[in-house]
């Protein structure tokens, strides 16, 4: 059994809530807060407006959201190794409004992950290795991840950790979810 890495995120409060939040509108979130007592969808991404990521990765679990929820997931949350102002610049150039961005902005949670990489053959620095996850009560249910897992891969593979893939798996999984 293997639980989630315990952390904090900093995310960037939206405008309307911008007022109950601390220093550049920023609001802390517990990985207990947002995986305890819940069925999450989490996928890591490499970063924020990058061009797989933005074009396919994250708009397919938005478009997908209501599915999820429909096969028992309580939440879904894309995760990057970025800070919260450039996800939630990335929430808004992409209109995401149902899946949760959570910056990792010094890679604590990838790390704790095994998933941190090194991009500088894209003058990226570190980063997150393109994974996707099933999580009950912070546990890990199962977790995939794109083959080629490397310190400067010479690709970016997008095969398994699409949001068709993780419904795929949801619809058949071993136990029906409520």
């Amino acid at each position: 059994m293997r639980l989630i890495p315990t952390t904090t995120f900093r995310i960037q409060a939206p405008a309307g809530e911008a007022a109950g939040a601390g220093p550049f509108g920023l609001t802390t979130v517990t990985t207990d807060e947002l995986f305890a007592a819940k069925r999450v969808v989490a996928f890591a991404v490499p970063g924020a407006f990058s061009p797989t990521c933005s074009a396919r990765h994250l708009p397919g679990y938005e478009e997908l959201h209501d599915d999820f929820r429909t096969v028992g997931v309580d939440a879904v949350y894309c995760l990057a190794v970025n800070d919260p102002f450039v996800m939630a610049a990335w929430g808004r150039a992409l209109n995401i409004e149902k899946v949760g961005l959570l910056p990792d902005g010094n890679g604590e949670f990838t790390r704790k992950m095994g998933m941190l990489v090194e991009k500088g053959n894209l003058s990226c620095g570190l980063r997150s290795w393109r994974y996707a996850m099933f999580v009950e009560d912070r546990v890990i249910t199962r977790i995939f991840v794109e083959d080629g897992f490397a310190d400067n891969a010479p690709d970016d593979p997008f095969e398994v950790t699409g949001a068709d893939a993780m419904l795929n798996y949801l619809h058949n999984w071993r136990e029906p979810l409520p």
